[in-house]
């Protein structure tokens, strides 16, 4: 893991980690970050756990076995992430040093993960199967029994649900608007897919006419789309409202890396 001045980009310092490191999420504190050891043939069971005020490795969290660790997302104390070799999701809580909860997704390469800030709600891309996971926390009523007739102590119950979104083979790299209410995810075929969150259905697909898209972010404010290929290194910037592409860059070399900024925006 490579630690740059957020100033200058000049190198800090290089931090040992697995053989595969692919994601990185931070600590509420930001005194944490977790690196997520892919090894995407399937053996990958490590998230490298360092110290970002000593810039020195402290342990590492084997994941078995749930396997392929890749995308997280940390909260109250519990780092989430997509064991994609697995299809499922792990909540692991970092005091007790222990998973304390695995959803299934059912689906092939559940890659990147997104949860939101309240932690009731997350979402992941499903790379292989074309498809996005939607989970919520619910409350849903008690269990009819086939009886027709409920049981004397019948409570209402609070569960995760899962409901899928097909967005197309490939969709990999998304983000979500800041009112929570859209996700936009790319497609290496061209094509971006915006889903309502609230419907829970695709409602637009721009052609961008450009092969090898990756990843995607929201500017803060969410007005803007940016869109990245690795194949050509061309940069497009959407209009989230209008859906209209606003320019295009060129980035000069192509990198594969996960960056995070001390604030813990995405760079």
């Amino acid at each position: 893991m490579w630690v740059l001045d957020d100033r200058t980009l000049d190198l800090v310092t290089k931090i040992p980690v697995g053989e595969d490191p692919h994601e990185i999420a931070l600590s509420t504190d930001q005194h944490t970050a977790y690196v997520s050891n892919a090894v995407i043939a399937g053996t990958g069971h490590l998230i490298n756990v360092i110290d970002l005020n000593t810039l020195q490795p402290v342990k590492d969290i084997d994941t078995q076995p749930f396997y392929v660790p890749h995308g997280m997302a940390y909260h109250n104390d519990t780092l989430w992430y997509t064991a994609q070799g697995s299809k499922c999701v792990v909540a692991y809580d970092v005091k007790q040093d222990k998973p304390v909860q695995v959803l299934g997704t059912g689906q092939d390469f559940t890659h990147l993960l997104y949860l939101t800030p309240d932690g009731n709600r997350f979402y992941t891309t499903n790379v292989e199967s074309g498809t996005i996971s939607i989970y919520e926390k619910k409350v849903l009523p008690p269990y009819m029994p086939p009886t027709g007739v409920l049981l004397a102590n019948a409570k209402p119950r609070l569960e995760w649900r899962q409901t899928l979104v097909r967005v197309g083979y490939g969709a990999e790299g998304f983000d979500v608007t800041p009112d929570g209410k859209h996700l936009w995810t790319a497609r290496p075929d061209g094509h971006v897919v915006i889903v309502d969150l609230i419907r829970k259905q695709v409602q637009a697909e721009i052609d961008t006419h450009v092969q090898g898209l990756h990843r995607i972010a929201l500017t803060p404010d969410g007005k803007t789309a940016c869109v990245v290929s690795v194949k050509t290194g061309d940069l497009l910037y959407y209009d989230v409202r209008t859906h209209r592409l606003e320019q295009v860059g060129i980035l000069l070399k192509m990198t594969r890396c996960s960056v995070l900024k001390r604030s813990g925006v995405p760079a």
